[in-house]
C-alpha cells in the first residue's frame, strides 16, 4: 500500500501501533486513540512526518470530518478485555458496538474504500471442532465476544445494504513487542517474559497442556494491509495453524532468556478453552500466507522486552 490516507482507530495500542509503523512508511495516516489503553510512547521511535494523532473517543469524535479523504479505516479501539466486559457489560457495548456502528456509518458517508475490522476468535466460544474454520457458528461466551460477534454483524450489513467493502479478521492469540505484561489482562507471553526479568517465578494455570495457536504481531499487520487492498469481503480466521502447549512456550523462553526458573503452577482459571486452532485456508485467499517461525519471532519479542527492561532499569 502506498500513497494513502488511512485511519487507524486504536492506533496507540499493541497492534495498532505495529500497523501505524507499517502504513506510516509510505502512507499519511491518521491516528485515532483516548489513551484508554494505547500509549503514545508505542508510536515515539516513529518519524511523526506521515502520521497525526486526533486524542478522542471514537463515540465523541466527529468521524465524518475526521474521514475525508481517507482511503481506509483500520478499526481497532476496543474495550479487548473478557474480565472487563463482564464487569461493565454497558461500557463493553458502548465501546464495541456502538464505537463500531460509528465507524462504519462514517466511512459509508464519506466514501471509505474499505473498513477492516479487529475482530477475535472469541467469537468461537468453546466449539472443541478443531481446526475451526470461519464456517462454524459463532458460540460467543462473554460480552467482550457478543460485541465483536456483533460487530461483524453490522459490517456484513454494511456491506450488503450500503456497498461499504468490509473485512473482520478473528484474531487468535496475537504477540510481539510492545505487547503490555502489566496489563491485568495481558497475554501469557509478556508475563512469562517480564516475570523472568525479574527473577519472579512464571505462573502457569493448570497443568500447562492447553493449546494455543499464537501469531506474530507483524503477521497480523500484513493481513490488516492484505484485506484492505484485496476484493475480498467478510470474515478471516488470522492465525498460524500451528498451536504449542504453554509448558513448550515456557520452555522456549526460558531457553532464549538462558534461565532454569521453575514455573509454579496455578489452578486452572475457570472457563478458560483448553485448546485453540485455526483454520488458515480461507485466510489465504486473501494472499496472506503465515510463516510461522515461532521460535524466531518469539527470540524478537524476548529481545524487545530485555532491551526495554535495561533501558527503565
Amino acid at each position: 500500500m502506498r500513497q494513502k490516507k488511512v485511519a487507524v482507530t486504536g492506533g496507540l495500542g499493541f497492534i495498532g501501533s505495529h500497523l501505524v509503523e507499517e502504513l506510516s512508511r509510505e502512507n499519511q495516516v491518521l491516528i485515532i486513540d483516548d489513551e484508554s489503553s494505547g500509549h503514545v510512547e508505542n508510536i515515539e521511535h516513529l518519524s511523526l512526518d506521515n502520521i497525526s494523532l486526533d486524542r478522542g473517543d471514537i463515540n465523541d469524535a466527529d468521524l465524518v470530518d475526521l474521514f475525508q479523504e481517507v482511503d481506509y479505516v483500520f478499526h481497532h479501539a476496543a474495550l479487548a478485555s473478557v474480565p472487563l466486559s463482564v464487569e461493565n457489560p454497558l461500557l463493553c457495548n458502548e465501546v464495541n458496538v456502538t464505537g463500531t456502528l460509528k465507524v462504519l456509518d462514517a466511512a459509508r458517508q464519506t466514501g471509505v474504500k474499505k473498513v477492516v475490522l479487529a475482530s477475535t476468535s472469541a467469537v468461537y466460544g468453546d466449539n472443541h471442532n478443531l481446526p475451526l474454520s470461519e464456517k462454524e457458528p459463532v458460540n460467543p461466551k462473554s460480552p467482550y465476544a457478543v460485541s465483536k460477534a456483533a460487530g461483524e454483524l453490522y459490517c456484513r450489513i454494511f456491506s450488503e445494504v450500503y456497498g461499504l467493502p468490509t473485512v473482520a479478521l478473528r484474531y487468535f492469540n496475537v504477540f510481539g513487542p510492545r505487547q503490555d505484561p502489566n496489563s491485568q489482562y495481558a497475554a501469557v507471553i509478556p508475563k512469562f517474559i517480564e516475570s523472568i526479568l525479574i527473577g519472579k517465578q512464571p505462573v502457569i494455570y493448570g497443568d500447562g497442556e492447553q493449546t494455543r495457536d499464537f501469531i506474530y504481531v507483524k503477521e497480523v499487520v500484513e493481513a490488516n494491509i492484505k484485506s484492505a487492498e484485496s476484493d475480498l469481503t467478510g470474515v478471516f480466521n488470522i492465525a498460524s495453524g500451528q498451536r504449542h502447549t504453554v509448558n513448550e512456550l515456557f520452555q522456549i523462553i526460558t531457553q532464549l532468556m538462558g534461565e532454569e526458573l521453575e514455573p509454579v503452577h496455578a489452578d486452572p482459571r475457570p472457563g478458560e478453552i483448553k485448546h485453540s486452532l485455526a483454520d488458515v485456508e480461507l485466510s489465504k485467499s486473501l494472499g496472506f500466507h503465515p510463516k510461522t517461525n515461532f521460535k524466531d519471532n518469539l527470540g524478537e519479542t524476548v529481545r524487545f522486552f530485555v532491551e526495554d527492561h535495561k533501558l527503565k532499569a
